[in-house]
């Protein structure tokens, strides 16, 4: 059973040799315009798909990028992750390339825990997402790979990262809050080493001190270095243990917002009326809460397509592209903020 055309079926149907088929594949120069035309007609009457590996001895070029996460945000399967691999995937299909997917441990060591395919340089580049080990940053500089960092910004670099615009994102939130009459706000974070974490933490305060309210640190709980619902969940329970004095919450990301909203309702609390919650990243759960939640939107497919694009400039140009991009953000006010309690 026959499983598709070959180069040597272009060649035969163009009447031309093999290396030429293969000149015009590689968008060679040194092709007549007549053969070129002959050549791609006949690829697209066979319906020929070259093989990457197969460009790849013209090219040098695999046809491949590389995708890295880390274990834990794999292994809880952020729906954030997700939706930014899916823009990768889409916007690579446009150029041809494939996205090989990976995970990295936190406690990265270059010996052992290298992808295969860095080790192999099996890829052209690599896209990598949510909080990379330093060691793996700095091991990318010596392998000279094209790489774009997508929601984090590591401490060697400033360029080659796209980000949603975190400070701004925060500083909406809280605003709304504020506007809403709410004066006792509280934060809840995961790791606020990691840059998007801090840039909300830093736009909660600013939108506070532009208010001319003050910080108050008993309101601000940061939960070891995760952000899941259960983070959330623990985050509320200990500002409720301190007896800290809130009306409103943002939290760092929607799970950890759904969580809080979750230990409220345990314990007797009415939302809104009685608390308002607003989280950052427009998940789809958020859509599905009691009350349905207030939120900072991120169109994650988008910094997954605009990392990819930026990734293909650079292997293009040759060039590293200087600074940072910003995707932009929305507030998205739904029904789990109202103004505080009389």
């Amino acid at each position: 059973m026959r499983l598709g055309a070959t180069i040597k079926d272009v060649a035969q149907k163009a009447k031309v040799s093999e290396a030429t088929v293969s000149l015009v594949l590689n968008n060679k120069a040194n092709v007549r315009e007549e053969t070129r035309q002959r050549v791609l007609k006949a690829i697209q009457q066979l319906n020929y798909h070259p093989r990457h590996m197969a460009r790849g001895l013209a090219s040098r070029k695999s046809g491949n990028f590389g995708f890295i996460l880390t274990d834990d945000h794999f292994s809880r399967a952020e729906p954030f992750y997700t939706k930014i691999f899916l823009g990768i995937e889409f916007e690579a299909r446009k150029y041809n390339y494939y996205i090989l997917l990976t995970t990295v441990p936190r406690t990265f060591h270059p010996d052992t825990d290298l992808p295969r395919f860095l080790r192999e340089r099996n890829v052209d580049g690599v896209l990598l997402a949510g909080h990379i080990p330093q060691a793996l940053c700095e091991h990318l500089l010596t392998l000279k790979m094209p790489h774009v960092f997508i929601d984090f910004s590591p401490r060697h670099k400033q360029g080659n990262v796209v980000m949603m615009d975190n400070l701004l994102g925060a500083t909406l939130a809280v605003r709304h809050l504020i506007d809403l009459g709410h004066r006792h706000i509280a934060f809840i974070g995961g790791d606020i080493t990691h840059p998007s974490i801090a840039a909300r933490l830093e736009g909660y305060k600013q939108a506070l001190t532009e208010a001319g309210l003050p910080i108050a640190e008993d309101l601000i709980e940061g939960v070891e270095s995760y952000t899941a619902s259960a983070d959330g969940f623990r985050a509320a329970a200990a500002l409720a243990g301190r007896a800290a004095t809130f009306t409103a919450i943002f939290a760092a990301n929607d799970a950890m917002a759904i969580g809080a909203m979750q230990y409220l309702r345990d314990h007797g609390r009415v939302l809104p009326v009685e608390v308002s919650v607003v989280g950052f990243d427009d998940i789809e759960a958020g859509m599905h809460t009691q009350p349905q939640l207030t939120t900072i939107r991120v169109d994650k497919e988008e910094l997954g397509a605009v990392a990819l694009r930026r990734l293909v400039e650079m292997i293009e140009t040759k060039k590293e592209l200087p600074g940072k991009v910003f995707t932009p953000v929305e507030l998205i006010v739904r029904q789990s903020t109202a103004p505080p309690p009389a």
